[in-house]
């Protein structure tokens, strides 16, 4: 391979930069202002992929692989949220995708596509993994927004915690809900303790 090949590699390194900017709109619906950039979501939803398919039997790298770019189309498409899709679809993920790694080194350009397609497809267990992790973030993060006076932001909980399929997301779901957004750190200090 030559430096020549991986000048697509360096464009599309900078197009995922734009994922830091790109706010996640579903949440302007419930009424936050400023809400997590798509690029916040992947990383929380990778980590949490990693819990769930660890606790589920999955291998959990390939479930954070393929959670780390499951919204890396919306560079290019940007978030279109449930709603605006009735009136304007995004772009197929696969196609997105396709035109993403025109150009990238085939070996790199195919594995792009195959994650992709295989996180579509719904179908391998770390699919499923990442899948639910995507969801759990969104039911997470929902739950931050409402601990922070957005009470709207509950629609997003109920209807992420009823999207989930694996006993592990329900589990951790049903854990989440029963916390509060800052009992890790009331429990890192040790309050409470005599």
């Amino acid at each position: 391979m030559t430096d020549g090949d991986l000048s697509a590699v360096g464009r599309s390194l900078y197009e995922a930069g734009t994922l830091k900017q790109t706010r996640r709109t579903g949440w302007w619906v419930a009424g936050v202002r400023d809400p997590e950039s798509v690029a916040e979501h992947s990383w929380r939803t990778a980590l949490i992929a990693t819990i769930i398919a660890k606790l589920e039997g999955a291998d959990p790298a390939r479930a954070a692989y393929l959670a780390v770019w499951h919204d890396t189309q919306e560079s290019r498409t940007g978030d279109v949220n449930h709603f605006g899709k009735k009136y304007a679809p995004a772009g197929d993920p696969q196609e997105v995708t396709a035109d993403q790694t025109a150009g990238m080194p085939e070996l790199l350009a195919s594995a792009v596509r195959e994650l992709v397609a295989e996180y579509e497809a719904k179908e391998t267990p770390e699919a499923i993994c990442a899948r639910d992790a995507d969801k759990l973030e969104c039911l997470l993060q929902g739950i931050e927004y409402k601990a922070q006076g957005y009470e709207n932001a509950q629609r997003r909980i109920d209807n992420s915690s009823s999207r989930l399929i694996t006993g592990t997301a329900n589990r951790l779901a049903d854990e989440l809900l029963a916390q509060g957004s800052l009992d890790w750190l009331r429990t890192a200090l040790e309050e409470g303790k005599e």
